[in-house]
């Protein structure tokens, strides 16, 4: 049977896959045309817009969602997703995270006190933290800012277009420019200037059959 507070949004015309496995705070909101799928804790001053898929296995806790946003299996806490954006599976946003208009933010990223611009991409494997990303910024697999040194926590920024390639640590405090590259591989340590490409890594060195002696030993 409905709770009370679940009742209340049907009859606001929000749906409910199976009412009696969503958990719902008091002072939760949801816009019209949203769907709650099984398995949803909304908790605390969490508000959530119009049209949006909440699918299973989300937990949000004083989150902010705006229209039109699908998440999927993603934890979320004092922050905020703004229209048109799709979040998850397994993505964990928290302390004061802004993520902006019409992203996407995929699999097993973790953004902690972040700002990501409008139209920026963040498929897979991911961990920004301190960060300021701009709009239209590609963040590849593997990507890493560096963020605590054990004692203080330092900020990264990167600006709009910017290209981060894949397995790329960003060693805070950073600037990555606008239009910026930075190569896969990379451990980035200083600034790197509008449109440049910033590259930190050692050149290869093959040992010719080494490795089948490695196999065979």
């Amino acid at each position: 049977m409905a709770t009370e507070e679940i009742q209340r949004l049907i009859d606001g015309n929000v749906q409910f896959i199976d009412a009696d496995r969503v958990t719902i705070g008091k002072n939760v909101e949801i816009g019209e045309g949203s769907v709650i799928y099984p398995n949803v804790t909304l908790l605390g001053n969490t508000k959530i817009g119009k049209n949006c898929k909440i699918l299973p296995n989300c937990f949000f806790e004083n989150a902010v969602i705006g229209d039109n946003v699908t998440i999927d299996s993603t934890k979320i806490s004092d922050s905020e997703v703004m229209d048109g954006t799709t979040v998850g599976p397994f993505a964990h946003l928290r302390n004061h995270t802004v993520v902006h208009e019409n992203c996407r933010i995929g699999n097993f990223v973790e953004f902690k006190n972040c700002n990501f611009g409008k139209g920026s991409k963040c498929a897979h494997l991911t961990y920004l933290g301190d960060s300021e990303v701009g709009e239209c910024v590609n963040i590849g697999c593997g990507v890493v800012t560096v963020n605590y040194d054990g004692k203080n926590k330092f900020k990264t920024k990167i600006g709009d277009h910017a290209f981060i390639g894949s397995n790329v640590n960003i060693i805070a405090p950073v600037t990555i420019g606008h239009h910026a590259l930075l190569a896969a591989g990379s451990t980035i340590t200083e600034d790197v200037e509008d449109g440049a490409m910033g590259i930190a890594r050692s050149r290869q060195s093959n040992k010719q059959e080494f490795g089948m002696k490695y196999l065979n030993k």
